[in-house]
């Protein structure tokens, strides 16, 4: 066990030949840009994408291979199975039973591809401000309806046998910026509360929650994702296996690598989202392994026992038959919401 063993990050290239070698990873995460956009090629080598990761990376224990796939707005399959809903659409004209359907829906499309965890729902609080790039990825600006569409979804998917991540704690409805680009900032506690209540109704011990680059009142002047009195010492109780947002945003950019990675480390997480430069995960290597071991080995577990808790990776060849009835499916039903 290492510190690299934190490691959730993302790459280049759309074979597992073009992935560096090291820095060894704990898991790692696909974007558009590693599939390719061929909708009868494309599916069968990120397929075998994964499968050459699971060889190389996890023997010992599953490596967790994550994508962002909401339906909507953020669909990283979306050349490959045309526009679908996002969150919002299926709240308003199908309730929860719509968000739960979908939520297996693409639990299953993604268990074909060898994916482990989506990093999906969203249960930030839908606002209609144009400029966060949130919008209809959230279902509703009532609490309690967010936490029920989230919470379907979710159930969807986790039935199905995939891993959900609730995002972005502790709710960034109300914001005026993306936090891709620079740091939002809440200062109406009033909203504040009302952004917890859906991450209080659902999140748990062993469920994945991806904390914001946030500004509030109480993060004394840090992102809520490296304060540890908004994640792990929270005054609301609410746990989790708690990752932050993609360490190389806007939103905590400006902020050293050594001192962003012991302060995510000090905050409670259990594993380091970076996802966009291989300068990124070099420097966030960098720092990790010069913390003091007693700092990065409790998230190194903590990972690890989570790794072991997924079921094993697919091993067989790519179903292309059974792929090719999901998207039909997903197709037909889009067809009831668009």
């Amino acid at each position: 066990m290492n510190a690299h063993d934190l490691l959730w990050i993302g790459f280049d290239g759309k074979d597992a030949a073009e992935v560096p070698e090291a820095p060894v990873p704990g898991a790692v995460i696909l974007f558009a840009r590693n599939l390719d956009p061929d909708p009868l090629a494309g599916p069968a080598r990120c397929h075998a994408l994964i499968r050459g990761l699971q060889d190389r990376w996890g023997r010992v224990a599953t490596l967790p291979v994550a994508l962002d796939q909401e339906g909507g707005a953020v669909s990283r399959l979306k050349t490959w199975v045309g526009p679908t809903p996002g969150l919002r659409t299926l709240w308003r004209k199908g309730g929860d039973a719509a968000c739960a359907a979908w939520g297996g829906r693409w639990a299953r499309g993604l268990r074909l591809l060898g994916f482990q965890v989506d990093f999906a729902p969203v249960a930030d609080l839908w606002d209609g401000h144009p400029d966060t790039g949130l919008g209809d990825r959230c279902a509703s600006e009532d609490p309690r309806e967010s936490a029920q569409a989230a919470g379907a979804f979710l159930h969807g998917l986790e039935s199905a046998g995939v891993r959900g991540c609730l995002k972005h704690y502790p709710g960034l409805g109300g914001t005026t910026v993306d936090s891709h680009k620079t740091l939002p900032e809440l200062r109406d506690m009033g909203q504040i509360t009302r952004n917890l209540q859906p991450f209080r109704a659902l999140a748990h011990r062993d469920r994945l929650v991806m904390v914001a680059h946030l500004k509030t009142p109480g993060t004394c002047g840090q992102p809520a994702s490296l304060h540890r009195g908004s994640v792990a010492g929270n005054p609301w109780g609410i746990a989790g296996r708690w990752i932050p947002d993609d360490l190389e945003m806007g939103g905590c950019s400006d902020i050293p690598w050594v001192q962003r990675v012991r302060l995510a480390l000090e905050a409670g997480h259990e594993a380091l989202l970076v996802c966009q430069t291989r300068a990124g995960i070099e420097a966030c290597a960098a720092a990790a392994e010069n913390l003091p071991e007693a700092l990065w080995r409790p998230a190194a577990e903590r990972f690890a026992a989570f790794r072991r808790g997924l079921p094993p990776a697919d091993s067989g060849p790519f179903e292309s038959g059974a792929w090719a009835a999901w998207v039909d499916e997903v197709k037909e039903e889009a067809a009831r919401f668009l």
